[in-house]
């Protein structure tokens, strides 16, 4: 199979390149599902809460977060603990900023690995391939004269096979890093906003 023994002839850094791009997957993975996971609850709870907020029923509204540990939940939650009597609004708002502070890193988190990632694989490629190439000329350098031209270009094509791997591991990388990113935003915004339209129907001045 051509990609096996384009992989074979790459190198050891051929198999770093390899552990960087499987931890990449594994990480947008687990984030994607996070993420996924995150929105749909957002909705899910918003719907959930929004009728008891609107109908004023506060106490229903406050006990239905009790056991929630999704984002919005926790959040909501720092906000009513401090909703009792007639609070003002300033007090609650903080209350919800400080529940903010305390999510966003679990949403955000993680996701900033994969352009590192991308990145060390492109420099591992290079540093494969100028290996490669000292080894090269090393090896030429002590050949016959008359195939000093075959071999030097048969080593330098293999020497560039871990840049190559390198590039085909970063591309992917950075994209879904750019994915994720804007997911992530997405997920932040939801939350915010249905923080926002709580705030405003529990506390309506």
């Amino acid at each position: 199979m051509e990609f096996v023994r384009f992989f074979q002839v790459g190198g050891p850094f051929m198999w770093a390149i390899l552990f960087i791009m499987a931890a990449g997957l594994a990480i947008t993975l687990d984030r994607f599902f996070y993420l996924s996971k995150t929105q749909k609850s957002v909705n899910r709870v918003w719907l959930k809460l929004a009728p008891m907020l609107k109908a004023q029923d506060y106490e229903r509204a406050s006990q239905s977060l009790t056991d929630l540990k999704d984002p919005l939940g926790r959040i909501l939650s720092y906000g009513f603990s401090r909703f009792k009597g007639n609070p003002r609004r300033e007090t609650v708002e903080s209350a919800m900023e400080e529940g903010v502070m305390e999510v966003l890193p679990e949403v955000e988190q993680r996701t900033h690995y994969l352009a590192t990632l991308a990145n060390v694989a492109t420099l591992l490629g290079l540093l494969g391939t100028i290996i490669g190439l000292i080894q090269a000329f090393t090896a030429v350098a002590e050949a016959n004269p008359a195939d000093k031209a075959e071999m030097l270009s048969a080593s330098i094509s293999v020497a560039m096979n871990t840049t190559a791997f390198g590039l085909c591991a970063a591309i992917p990388l950075l994209l879904l890093h750019s994915y994720l990113s804007t997911k992530a935003a997405r997920v932040v915004d939801s939350i915010e906003t249905a923080a926002v339209k709580c705030l405003n129907l529990m506390i309506r001045e």
